[in-house]
């Protein structure tokens, strides 16, 4: 049996979508931690703590349960627990740069980017 590594339960997170949103939840800055005994020799338990994009979501259980369903498809993997928590709150910020642009967040233009003598036609 091969090690289990993050790397693989986080191309797994990138299969795991808000459905809300066309963006993964590894990219959208929702996974907050991935806990797991890397050096185990049998199957083991991962504890995920993810967050929402606001506290109201109600498709919390749904992203937790396909989270669970995908990461314990992986060799390796016996249970998966997966937490939410609001601390800290998600902001935007934590998305990354594919992310951003995919939402169009980027890119923003600079001052020195924006036209600044426009005639009107």
């Amino acid at each position: 049996m091969k090690k289990l590594a993050q790397e693989d339960i986080i191309n797994v997170l990138k299969q795991c979508y808000d459905p809300e949103i066309p963006v993964d939840l590894w990219n959208l800055g929702l996974i907050y931690d991935i806990a797991f005994d890397n050096q185990a020799s049998e199957p083991t338990n991962v504890e995920i703590t993810m967050s929402l994009t606001t506290p109201g979501c109600g498709m919390a259980d749904q992203m937790a349960n396909d989270i669970k369903q995908k990461v314990e498809s992986l060799d390796g993997v016996e249970d998966t627990t997966v937490t939410v928590t609001f601390d800290p709150a998600w902001k935007p910020e934590m998305m990354t740069d594919d992310a951003k642009e995919k939402l169009g967040f980027y890119p923003t233009p600079t001052s020195s980017e924006k036209i600044e003598n426009s005639e009107w036609e």
